[in-house]
């Protein structure tokens, strides 16, 4: 099939390759023309904005987003409204809210243009072993579309999960579960790392890949963590910050609607805010409460000193 491809980052560049590989023919658009060239080196058709883009494939049209969620996903898909036609499809591959989801496919709905929601997961490994597909629409969009998802996804890795909206509802509930997986394998580590009789003796890198035969925690996460020790040992290259992509929060917000406990996914979300600094205050309190109550001893911050250069005025 044809498809038009917006978005040509990381994800959408090696989506498009695969596209390619599986002899479907792509064509491509980005701001930056840089990632324009190099989709058509790889053998796509390039489009210098998003109406050539649209001029470019025969209808009924499918178009594939890959931009980053919120302003850039919405602006586009307002800028297509006016120029795809009635029976083509618009397919969100962004980490979307799910509530925008449906409500972007509603908001199409008297356009006559179809809108799927794909929940993209495989990361920068997809080019090589597929991207597992959470997909919601109507039956028809999904079966128009489906020639794509099976080049994209590996062996049973693509699912009609149901309605527009599902797809990036249960793309929320798998980066949520992701956040609980990583925290625990962090979390883990650290106690082996903080013993005081084997601390220093432990190999991680060895470690992680001795989980993964046939353990019952072990995990494609377990292989990366493997793959990062062998990299940095002590990961003494990094900084403990943690970003979070937004769906830790929604999942969160999700559970809290339905009253669902999810007291890991939580605790998991949490501990990224405090890897910025963000609980630096509430600890600092801590620390005077116990003070105040106990006389127990406070760290105090060590003032740095200010050396003053040779000839400096007094």
């Amino acid at each position: 099939m044809r498809i038009g491809i917006v978005g040509l980052g990381k994800m959408g560049l090696n989506m498009t390759r695969r596209l390619l590989k599986g002899r479907h023919k792509v064509v491509g658009y980005n701001r930056s023309k840089k990632s324009v060239n190099e989709a058509v080196r790889a053998g796509a058709i390039g489009a210098s904005s998003l109406s050539v883009l649209v001029s470019k494939l025969p209808a009924p049209r499918v178009v594939w987003l890959m931009l980053p969620a919120g302003l850039p996903t919405e602006d586009t898909i307002d800028e297509l409204k006016s120029l795809l036609e009635k029976g083509d499809t618009i397919v969100d591959g962004a980490n979307s809210n799910y509530k925008d989801s449906i409500r972007r496919g509603m908001e199409l709905e008297p356009y006559g243009i179809r809108f799927m929601d794909a929940g993209v997961s495989g990361g920068i490994w997809g080019l090589k072993i597929g991207y597992c597909l959470m997909v919601g629409g109507a039956a028809g969009t999904y079966r128009k579309v489906l020639p794509a998802l099976k080049t994209l996804a590996p062996k049973n890795g693509y699912l009609h999960c149901g309605p527009v909206g599902s797809g990036h509802f249960v793309k929320m509930v798998h980066n949520g579960i992701e956040y609980g997986m990583m925290s625990a394998y962090g979390e883990g580590f650290a106690i082996l790392r903080a013993s005081e009789e084997f601390g220093d003796q432990f190999d991680f890198h060895k470690i992680s890949r001795l989980w993964n035969q046939g353990s019952v925690i072990r995990s494609w996460l377990l292989e990366l963590a493997e793959s990062a020790f062998n990299k940095d040992p002590g990961l003494e290259t990094l900084e403990p910050y943690v970003p979070d992509s937004g769906e830790g929060r929604w999942t969160v917000d999700a559970a809290v609607e339905s009253g669902v406990p999810a007291p890991v996914i939580t605790a998991a979300l949490f501990q990224r805010f405090s890897s910025r600094g963000n609980g630096d205050f509430s600890d600092m309190l801590l620390s005077a409460l116990r003070n105040e109550f106990g006389g127990h001893a406070v760290k105090k911050k060590v003032k740095k000193k200010v050396m003053k250069k040779k000839g400096a005025k007094k």
